[in-house]
């Protein structure tokens, strides 16, 4: 089961000026390691909930909280160019 790990507070603007917010989220997978992604929420509720494929694979929960920990806006904007990507496939 997917677990969120970290809300963000920078907010991410697309070419339609939806704004979105920025979480990471994380799960168990059957071989005991994690998997990590960035997800990105509009704050109007109307558009889809853009989502990255892994971006991460960890040998712990704890491990993918320090990996979010340490994500910078450069990386939440190329995360989100990935998930239009994904989205449009």
């Amino acid at each position: 089961m997917s677990e969120l790990i970290q809300q963000f507070v920078p907010r991410l603007q697309d070419d339609e000026g939806i704004t979105y917010t920025v979480t990471a989220w994380g799960k168990r997978t059957p071989g005991g390691t994690w998997e990590g992604w960035l997800e990105f929420y509009p704050l109007n509720n109307q558009e889809r909930i853009l989502r990255t494929e892994r971006e991460t694979t960890q040998p712990s929960r704890t491990a993918v909280e320090y990996w979010a920990s340490g994500l910078e806006p450069v990386y939440f904007e190329g995360a989100f160019a990935r998930a239009h990507e994904i989205e449009h496939r």
